[in-house]
């Protein structure tokens, strides 16, 4: 079971995922408008809820983590398979966007990346098995419920996945402080699979090699690079803003 925490996250679950909701807890002495709405939603896909004292959040939850009084228990997500990806990619309709995660283990970073694809309307998101951020409460609640429609696959081997997927006709466009191209002359007109780096390492070097393309967000300030889920929205409404100019 994993724990789905704050009004937003828990409207979002309960909205797109209630198949998987097992329980809805309600901190006792809550009641509003948004506390209805949620109570509402559960009645409607017959999911069980129960008020419980604000103790027990303390004890479910790690300090600091902020409940608003509400928590739903659902089923652990299960990830899609590389297989399920290429099975998949000739039913959707292009332009195709894929984006991929490579190295991002906080799970806030991992669930903000998350929303902003559901926003830019990207199709898959493709996490390695390894040194890859889990998708735990902490991303789910940060993602707020941006995991509805989108695919979220884990792979084994990156680097031959992402060689598949130029075999498929994709572009591989990865991100790279010291690239030459900045991302405003990108080539975006097409399917294509943006790849972001962490913060500190930035792509590992089997996935530089395999990319297309590497582009840079130009920096004005002091601050070397962007936040990886603000780094991400750049790439991903740079690509938006081409395909809505063809």
């Amino acid at each position: 079971m994993s724990d789905v925490f704050g009004i937003q996250a828990v409207r979002s679950a309960l909205r797109g995922s209630a198949d998987r909701a097992r329980c809805l807890y309600l901190q006792k002495g809550r009641r509003d408008a948004r506390i209805n709405e949620l109570i509402g939603l559960a009645r409607e896909h017959g999911v069980r809820f129960q008020t419980v004292e604000s103790t027990w959040f303390r004890r479910r939850l790690s300090e600091g983590e902020t409940h608003q009084g509400v928590l739903l228990e659902v089923l652990e997500i299960s990830l899609a398979a590389e297989e399920t990806l290429f099975e998949t990619i000739p039913t959707w309709h292009g332009p195709i966007t894929i984006l991929v995660l490579d190295g991002i283990t906080d799970p806030r970073n991992l669930g903000a990346c998350l929303r902003t694809a559901n926003g830019a309307g990207v199709q898959a998101l493709v996490l390695p098995k390894r040194n890859s951020a889990p998708l735990n409460a902490a991303a789910l609640k940060t993602a707020q419920g941006g995991m509805d429609g989108i695919m979220v696959v884990e792979v084994t081997n990156l680097a031959r996945c992402l060689k598949k997927l130029a075999a498929e006709g994709f572009w591989l466009i990865g991100t790279d402080g010291e690239a030459d191209v900045l991302h405003s002359d990108a080539d975006f007109a097409q399917n294509a699979v943006i790849i972001m780096g962490s913060e500190d390492k930035g792509m590992r070097r089997l996935t530089r090699e395999v990319c297309d393309q590497l582009v840079k967000i130009p920096m004005f300030g002091s601050v070397e690079s962007l936040n990886v889920s603000v780094a991400t929205g750049v790439i991903l409404y740079e690509r938006q803003r081409q395909l809505a100019r063809n």
